[in-house]
């Protein structure tokens, strides 16, 4: 399926909060804001930082996609160095650069109090917004629920990119710990935990595992 550019939405950054150079992408990265849905709010916020921290696009819980900056240019996203890479024995290289960065608007991990569900701000979540794993992901079993129009449009905006870029659809299980292939910079599609150990975005959501699974 193509992309449905009505669920697109330009929400620029200025010039001085993305790098405005085109260079050539060969991965993908899934990451979360830990926040709320609001995608809007979220180009809005990176827009009063001054570090140039930010992804091409991010997808609200209703499904909108807000482009930021040309995916062709890039930003800061992956916060690696010299460390990282040389625990895993690669030489280092400037992966946001090669990569491009899609934020999915959601709380991350929650925390259960006498049968009710928090986020880490200690706000209630209904259970209707509540995904619990069969095995707990780096110590939580339950998870913000990742939108069903959430899940469709990060299928689009993914199969698109990859057929812009060329970059490989294949899932692999190893994108949810570090992951030496993302390091190398193995084409391909990964998330914010193949490269930082204490990063838990996204989580392994069977619901985001069978849409990757199922890429064109």
């Amino acid at each position: 399926m193509k992309l449905d550019i009505s669920k697109i939405k330009q929400v620029r950054l200025k010039e001085s909060q993305f790098f405005a150079e085109e260079s050539l992408k060969n991965q993908i990265y899934l990451h979360h804001t830990a926040g709320s849905g609001n995608a809007e709010a979220v180009s809005r916020y990176w827009n009063g930082n001054t570090e140039r921290i930010a992804t091409a696009f991010v997808v609200g819980a209703d499904g909108l996609i807000v482009q930021c900056y040309s995916s062709k240019h890039w930003a800061w996203h992956l916060g690696v160095g010299d460390k990282e890479f040389k625990a895993q024995g690669v030489p280092y290289k400037n992966l946001n650069k090669s990569s491009v960065g899609i934020e999915v608007c959601n709380w991350g991990y929650l925390k259960e109090k006498g049968g009710k569900f928090y986020n880490y701000v200690n706000a209630p979540v209904p259970d209707s917004m509540v995904t619990t794993l069969d095995t707990p992901y780096k110590g939580y079993k339950h998870w913000y629920k990742y939108t069903d129009a959430q899940i469709e449009s990060t299928r689009q905006l993914v199969e698109y990119l990859c057929e812009t870029y060329n970059i490989p659809s294949d899932y692999r299980s190893e994108i949810f710990g570090l992951d030496k292939e993302a390091f190398k910079g193995t084409p391909g599609i990964y998330t914010h935990n193949s490269v930082r150990k204490d990063k838990s975005d996204i989580y392994p959501c069977p619901r985001m595992i069978e849409m990757l699974e199922n890429l064109k």
